[in-house]
């Protein structure tokens, strides 16, 4: 059960290390948090799946399920939190006029227009 805990743990690892070359590779604000957004959520959900089957098989008594029902909530949090907190970093950054990055720096996004059509 150490090897199942181990696999999971390691390909948490492996989303956070995929989430930080996207940071540093990507070309702009909206594709980074995208990256860091996804490849960290996901690779803390293997994580923390990981170490509760290690938890709860290495210690099987009351106190380790109570550890392991604190680490779930740390979870649900976490899945709660940061799709929340990565959709306000982006809303706030194109409401104030952050562009989003194109390969010919053409606009595909007009703020003014989408509120033109909307009144």
């Amino acid at each position: 059960m150490t090897i199942v805990a181990g696999f999971f743990i390691i390909a948490g690892l492996f989303f956070f290390f995929t989430a930080t070359i996207g940071f540093l590779r990507f070309p702009d604000l909206y594709t980074r948090m995208h990256a860091t957004g996804k490849g960290d959520t996901f690779g803390l959900l293997l994580c923390i799946v990981g170490l509760v089957i290690y938890n709860v098989y290495m210690d099987p008594t009351w106190m380790g399920v109570v550890q392991s029902v604190k680490l779930i909530s740390i979870a649900l949090f976490w899945f709660l939190a940061s799709p929340t907190a990565t959709h306000a970093l982006l809303r706030s950054a194109f409401e104030t006029g952050f562009k989003p990055w194109t390969k010919d720096n053409e606009v595909i996004i007009d703020k003014t227009k989408s509120e033109g059509e909307k009144k």
